[in-house]
């Protein structure tokens, strides 16, 4: 391969990772999914791999498992899960920080077993709902949804995007994970609550108001139980350590067999977008590797990671960095690739590092990305700055938490 053959490839590269962390093309309509598929595209034309060693770079059992996930919360939101089990929990409260408190732990608990996206989607309405309704703020309350659905999902493999990589990538099992990064995410909860009543004196009475009437509970009641049944059967499944890919297809091929929903509306709830994305990514990745640019030093942003990635700091470092220029996903796509398959202290690291850089700014997430967009169609912007005031504090503070709890016990 000639040298100029090879630097075009590497400008391919270069130009990829840096139009993904912008998330466009100036000039251009094309998102993240679609600057990552013609990456793949012109790197394949390029000669960088073959188009059958692309197509097996990309792991079947992460967007099985994603697609997968994605098919089973399409189901329970239409059967009315999710705002079933949002209302029943705020009619525990009256007071504003009782509903801080409510929407936080809720959020969270929720976001640790389903993909947060659709918590975010879900909760922002009804929260702005309920806050218009009670002349409270709104904006520690959406904050609130926004950190809670990153630091929720920290909690499982199941629970975002980058943790379904991490435990295809490193093997680690669904409890396992989930007991080392449970006590993380219940006090980054903690702390999160604690930051708004410091930030926002408006939350903290605890005087018990008159809340309006909550809206009427709407669900299907056949279809919710058939979707509980197979959702609890799916989790037991993680938890005694079946193959989390197999156990994902088969609930969503279950749940699929149906009379009651057009398949349609199912399918338009899969989020085909971040699919592709995964595909591409996983494409590109592998092109990274056979031009060995993590060691080129026509990529600074590369050049030495494997000596970051060796400390657990310099782990924590750079993905929180990655993860914020070029989103978590690729981060942690370009840096599983630096770690040992059974070294378990860094995947776990890696996994923490990417979810919670999600609360350092309002686009560090897809979830606060819905949030807000959710938020600015119903009349409510919450600025970046706002975000930041919250955001870097809450991700600092559970980032220490995490190395505390994960390297220093």
């Amino acid at each position: 391969m000639s040298n100029a053959l090879t630097g075009l490839q590497i400008i391919v590269v270069a130009f990829s990772y840096v139009a993904l962390g912008i998330g466009s093309v100036p000039g251009l309509r094309m998102n993240r999914a679609t600057i990552a598929l013609v990456s793949a595209a012109l790197l394949i034309g390029l000669g960088t791999l073959s188009l059958e060693a692309a197509w097996q770079a990309i792991d079947a059992n992460t967007i099985v498992f994603l697609l997968s996930m994605m098919v089973v919360n399409a189901y329970l939101s239409y059967a009315g899960f999710f705002n079933l089990a949002l209302l029943s929990l705020l009619r525990l409260t009256r007071s504003p920080f009782g509903l801080l408190g409510v929407l936080t732990v809720g959020t969270g608990l929720l976001s640790a077993v389903f993909l947060n996206d659709t918590l975010a989607l879900v909760s922002t309405p009804l929260t702005l709902q309920l806050t218009r309704s009670l002349k409270l703020n709104p904006i520690p309350y959406l904050l609130a949804i926004a950190g809670a659905t990153n630091i929720g999902s920290l909690a499982t493999l199941s629970g975002n995007p980058q943790n379904i990589l991490v435990g295809a990538f490193s093997g680690i099992g669904y409890l396992d994970f989930a007991q080392a990064l449970v006590p993380v995410a219940i006090v980054g909860l903690g702390i999160q609550l604690g930051l708004l009543w410091l930030l926002y004196p408006e939350v903290r009475s605890l005087a018990p108001g008159t809340f309006p009437e909550l809206p009427r509970l709407r669900y299907h009641r056949a279809l919710l139980v058939k979707t509980l049944i197979i959702t609890s059967l799916l989790l037991s499944a993680f938890v005694v350590g079946l193959p989390l890919g197999e156990s994902a297809f088969l609930a969503a091929a279950a749940l699929l067999v149906t009379r009651r929903i057009k398949p349609e509306r199912v399918l338009q709830q899969v989020d085909w977008s971040l699919l592709v994305l995964f595909s591409g990514l996983f494409i590109l990745t592998a092109c990274v590797r056979s031009l060995s640019v993590v060691a080129a030093a026509s990529l600074p942003l590369l050049t030495g990671v494997g000596a970051w990635v060796a400390h657990p700091v310099g782990l924590l470092a750079i993905t929180v960095g990655l993860s914020n220029l070029i989103s978590n996903v690729p981060a942690v796509l370009l840096l599983q690739g630096a770690i040992g398959p059974g070294n378990t202290e860094s995947w776990l690291l890696l996994a923490a590092g990417s979810t919670l850089a999600g609360n350092l700014t309002l686009f560090g997430s897809v979830a606060n990305l819905i949030m807000v967009e959710a938020a600015a169609s119903a009349g409510c912007t919450l600025s970046f700055w706002q975000h930041l005031r919250f955001g870097l504090p809450l991700t600092l503070i559970t980032l220490a938490v995490t190395y505390s709890w994960i390297v220093l016990r």
